[in-house]
């Protein structure tokens, strides 16, 4: 039975001395640990950790894994789910998946953990998060096979020895970025409540664990991200760990940094109308899970107090920013660095925030779907100070739904697109924005990531196809009212041309969309757009029209219907739903030239339609405010019906 223990020892890597150091790092004082301190205190230091191993079967072995900090709800309920199997079957050959985009890859029998096999900065960022090893906790608990702790250990080992800090620049760029770092602080938590029962769990694995864990957790209040969601995470994380590991001795230390550093960015990072200054709806949801996630830890160790009064009204406040960007799919625009979510993932998010807002009826409205609280009771909506804007006739899917983006400056998430939007009607986002692809990497990487933030992608107005050089929308109108709603704005988007776009949501039906280029600039001025990719539409170039031809007779047409010469051309056209994953689709440009100092003007209508005949739609008159003004008068004609629109 010796000899057995000793290979066993040495087949994991576990063959390691516990002296009185090794109980640097715990709180001897901390009730329950009354023997471990009286072991150590007698030099018994093997039996020490064999204390206070048994203490933290008792304390996490014996309940079920506290998930409440993950990003992504797990359910520990049902039938093992054949993805997370499939990711721990295939991590017991070293074969593991990094970022979701690009598969499995071999790391080898000895594990290269500086293998970078695809050039992007997320392949390798990601493989130091180690994620992969609650998929084999996960497993475990379901199939009790030791295969799974055996390997989950030998390979925290290896990592811990091959990856110390200071190893080289190159290598602490990844292993030690402070964001891999919390996400490793984060999910090694209920991995290891899992897997502490093992028979494979030694208290020598034990005191390796917990040392490395605490120089991970210490790391990270001096190293946080200088701004950015990335600096929420690192707090988060920190709090929850030091909430997790109160026996740990600087475990109060970093109870205390994580507060404060929420407590401060929550001022900084949220506008007054409650978004996220990062300007993506993806990253403003993460950032309301972050805080109320830090808020719940806090709970656990007693520190709620410890948050500011408005901390908590200024999440209520993000929640109910993020309602009125929602369509009814419960998805939201994907300006910026932001991607499609499932359904039910959104719902999870919206009952987590009603367990801390449950007395507001909106936000129990999303979280039952509708079962529960109350239906919004009002329309169209402006976030001014993010520059996010809603026309809506309705929240259900039926509705139709636009969400325009002018903005602020913003920061590494999001792109220079002022102008851009999305549109819902009945069912169907007919103009989804472009998404972002890929983050950052190698100069090809680079290039993929470039080709999606470019203006011209995104549906607003350009000079000679380039990047305007800033986002910084003016708002100069923005009224509601039963028939008519309107934005006016005015980015200063070139250097000697300022873009003002007016929007007008008419009958609460369909849009008019009126661009000015002001300036001395000159050149080659375009009006973007872009469809669904299985929209299928049809160029007319002669009425300088497109309009899709969906079976089911739920259209949309746009038109430009300006008098002087306007020419449509197709355009390159790509959408990236998710990291990694790109499809083409249509996408179409209104071209005329600008020579001279005088304002230059279009005028496009969004209309949507029923069926397969095309409205005939025609512009009688007009009465266009140059410069800055944004009055006018105008007179459609729609399959022969007049209709005057008027703003002064």
């Amino acid at each position: 039975m010796l000899y057995c223990l000793l290979i066993l020892q040495a087949k994991v890597g576990l063959s390691q001395t516990i002296n009185k150091e090794s109980f640097d790092i715990i709180d001897l004082n901390y009730p329950g640990l009354e023997q471990v301190k009286h072991q150590v205190n007698t030099g018994e230091y093997t039996k020490a950790a064999s204390v206070l191993l048994q203490y933290y079967r008792t304390k996490m072995g014996t309940k079920k894994p506290d998930f409440s900090n993950m990003e992504i709800p797990v359910d520990t309920t049902g039938a093992l789910d054949s993805k997370t199997k499939e990711i721990a079957d295939n991590a017991l050959n070293h074969h593991f998946k990094t970022q979701e985009s690009y598969g499995f890859f071999d790391f080898g029998k000895d594990i290269n953990w500086q293998l970078w096999p695809v050039k992007d900065n997320e392949v390798r960022w990601q493989l130091h998060r180690l994620k992969w090893f609650l998929s084999m906790a996960l497993t475990y608990r379901k199939t009790k096979k030791e295969d799974y702790a055996r390997e989950w250990i030998f390979q925290y080992q290896d990592w811990a020895k091959k990856n110390p800090l200071g190893l080289s620049k190159d290598n602490d760029r990844f292993a030690w970025r402070p964001l891999e770092v919390s996400d490793r602080v984060q999910n090694l938590i209920p991995t290891l409540s899992i897997f502490i029962n093992s028979a494979h769990f030694t208290p020598e694995f034990l005191m390796l664990f917990l040392k490395s864990y605490h120089q991970q957790a210490d790391y990270l209040p001096g190293h946080y991200a200088t701004e950015g969601n990335h600096r929420l995470f690192e707090a988060q994380r920190v709090l929850f760990a030091g909430a997790s590991f109160p026996e740990l001795r600087d475990a109060a230390n970093w109870r205390k940094s994580g507060i404060e550093v929420l407590n401060a960015e929550i001022k900084k990072q949220v506008y007054p109308d409650g978004v996220q200054f990062e300007l993506s709806p993806v990253y403003h949801a993460a950032s309301i899970d972050i805080f109320v996630k830090a808020y719940r830890a806090a709970q656990k160790a007693g520190l709620e107090a410890e948050f500011d009064p408005s901390y908590k009204q200024t999440i209520e406040k993000m929640v109910m920013a993020f309602i009125n960007i929602t369509f009814p799919n419960y998805n939201q625009p994907m300006f910026g660095d932001s991607w499609l979510a499932k359904k039910e993932f959104r719902i999870n998010q919206f009952k987590s925030w009603a367990e801390i807002f449950g007395q507001n009826p909106y936000i129990r409205y999303f979280a039952s779907e509708g079962r529960e609280g109350q239906k919004p009771n009002w329309l169209s909506n402006a976030l001014s100070t993010a520059g996010f804007y809603t026309f809506r006739n309705g929240w259900d899917e039926r509705s139709t739904i636009l969400i325009l983006k002018a903005s602020p400056p913003g920061e590494f998430h999001a792109q220079p697109d002022n102008g851009t939007f999305e549109l819902w009607v009945n069912g169907r986002n007919f103009s989804p924005d472009a998404g972002c692809f890929v983050y950052s990497g190698d100069v090809e990487i680079m290039k993929q990531r470039d080709w999606y933030r470019q203006s011209r992608v995104h549906s607003t107005l350009t000079l000679d196809n380039q990047n305007m050089v800033i986002t910084k929308a003016e708002q100069q109108k923005w009224e509601t009212g039963k028939n008519l709603d309107v934005l006016s704005y005015t980015n200063p988007s070139y250097a000697g041309l300022k873009h003002q776009r007016s929007v007008l949501f008419v009958d609460q039906k369909y849009f008019l969309i009126i661009d000015k280029a002001i300036g001395k600039a000159t050149g080659k001025l375009g009006v973007h757009f872009q469809l669904k990719e299985d929209s299928n539409p049809v160029f007319d170039k002669t009425g300088n029209k497109v309009y899709t031809t969906y079976s089911d007779g739920n259209n949309l047409l746009i038109q430009s219907l300006n008098t002087d010469q306007v020419a449509l051309q197709e355009e390159e056209g790509k959408v990236s739903y998710s990291y990694g994953n790109e499809l083409k689709r249509p996408a179409f440009v209104f071209e005329k030239a600008k020579t001279d100092d005088n304002t230059q003007s279009y005028i496009s209508i969004v209309y949507p339609f029923d069926g397969k005949k095309i409205p005939e739609i025609s512009l009688e008159d007009k009465d266009l405010i140059t410069d800055q003004g944004t009055a006018l008068t105008l007179t459609l004609i729609i399959d022969g019906k007049r209709k005057k629109i008027r703003i002064d």
